[in-house]
């Protein structure tokens, strides 16, 4: 296997695997578990369900992004492809 193809599979798998957190972040905690999630408050205020679904997944998404962000440079430098 080539360099450049083993820098495209782990960008891939990379890619899949945040894809899967944010998934599981955004519909099965933001959706499908909403309403267990309902029954406890964040900080005394709105059930963590519908935190979630409104504030949480967006900061995941953001967490996420910075996450990929620097996985990246990091496997750019391990195969040479830095800027």
């Amino acid at each position: 296997m080539s360099a450049l193809e083993a820098y495209w599979k782990e960008n891939l798998s990379l890619i899949r695997n945040l894809l899967i957190v944010w998934a599981l972040a955004s519909y099965v905690l933001g959706i499908l578990l909403a309403e267990p999630l309902n029954a406890i408050r964040v900080f005394g205020g709105p059930p963590l369900g519908f935190w979630i679904a409104q504030q949480g997944s967006i900061y995941v998404f953001v967490i996420l992004i910075f996450y990929y962000a620097s996985r990246m440079a990091a496997l750019d430098r391990k195969y040479g492809f830095e800027d």
